[in-house]
């Protein structure tokens, strides 16, 4: 039987198992989600920020930061391990491109955004 004349239900399907797509994408596990979440859930408490987003991409997982749900994130949190011998895996980034703090550990990179409260007299 010729290819054309098979039913569809003989023909060959390329199956990639779940594990091995995920596999090539970049991802927080959950000890960096606890640590971005907890401060994500602080600013919100403070009413800073609003909404998020998570991209698992191939090269870097990106953690972004919403005022408003309609606007540009105000800032990126972002894993890019291929960067971890050179510069750190994690860096911070505004909606501009500028890099705030860059690094190995990412809860020093994130104290960057957890200012403490000044007291004013």
């Amino acid at each position: 039987m010729a290819e054309a004349d098979t039913p569809e239900t003989e023909r060959e399907a390329t199956v990639v198992p779940l594990h091995r797509a995920m596999a090539e994408r970049v991802s927080f596990d959950r000890h960096e989600l606890r640590l971005i979440l907890n401060l994500y859930g602080r600013k919100v408490a403070e009413g800073e920020w609003r909404d998020y987003a998570i991209d698992f991409l191939r090269e870097t997982a990106v953690f972004s930061i919403f005022r408003r749900t309609s606007e540009m994130p105000l800032y990126r949190v972002v894993k890019n391990p291929s960067l971890a011998r050179k510069q750190g895996a994690y860096s911070v980034t505004t909606t501009g491109g500028l890099i705030l703090k860059r690094g190995q550990d990412l809860a020093r990179v994130l104290q960057v955004l957890d200012k403490p409260v000044k007291l004013v007299r």
